[in-house]
């Protein structure tokens, strides 16, 4: 009897995944709706900066893209701030500064820019996953201020949210999932928007390894993968 030809694998490449950053695109639940709300209280902010703070994966660059697209803002990572650049960055007059707590190199180069912005009426939104204390600051001057300003925060989603980001999450991926898995998900997953997202792009790559649909056995395989530890 002849061998039956086996099904070929389908490679799994690391494709750009379009993730909307509109503001219709933004799902608001009691995590973070707080910190929506002070984000687009501009330009009626206590400050001229304002902290936007959140775990991995909650959005702070969403909200950040957001607030830019309003503000007419500039987007740069924390390591373009170095002295050399401070009079650039402040010509636009408002400004996205991301990844605060991981990427700063030039403590004195922030401190200038803050103080350049204030004086010219700009307004500076910063992006961070904890508070200033964790970042490891070493100019007291820049951790004083940075303490002192006004803060957004993004906490842990609620239930209603993670589901809702789960469901997004594969809309993006243009991923056709039933209810009751996302359910299946949710319940099991750990509670983050960054275990979210670990989760659904293991989900695409493991679908489109098959060639098969998300089913609640390729659900569970993933979870599996994921959560083999715990």
């Amino acid at each position: 009897m002849p061998e039956q030809p086996t099904r070929p694998r389908q490679l799994a490449f690391d494709l750009p995944v379009d993730s909307r950053h509109g503001v219709e695109d933004f799902l608001i639940g009691p995590s973070n709706e707080a910190a929506y709300g002070l984000v687009e209280a501009w330009p009626h902010w206590p400050e001229a900066w304002l902290r936007l703070t959140g775990p991995e994966g909650a959005g702070k660059t969403h909200l950040a893209a957001i607030w830019a697209k309003r503000a007419h803002a500039w987007t740069v990572p924390a390591a373009e701030v170095v002295d050399a650049n401070v009079p650039h960055l402040v010509s636009g007059g408002a400004l996205v500064v991301e990844d605060c707590d991981r990427g700063l190199e030039d403590e004195a180069a922030l401190f200038h820019l803050m103080n350049a912005v204030k004086a010219r009426g700009g307004h500076l939104l910063l992006t961070a996953r904890a508070a200033p204390d964790q970042w490891g600051l070493r100019v007291p001057d820049l951790l004083s201020r940075l303490r002192l300003a006004p803060e957004a925060r993004i906490e842990p989603p609620d239930d209603a949210l993670l589901r809702a980001v789960l469901v997004k999450l594969f809309i993006d991926r243009q991923l056709v999932v039933d209810t009751m898995i996302i359910e299946m998900l949710a319940l099991r997953m750990e509670r983050s928007f960054a275990a979210a997202r670990a989760l659904v792009d293991l989900l695409d790559k493991l679908s489109l390894e098959r060639g098969r649909r998300v089913t609640r056995p390729l659900a569970a395989e993933a979870l599996e993968r994921l959560y083999a530890e715990d």
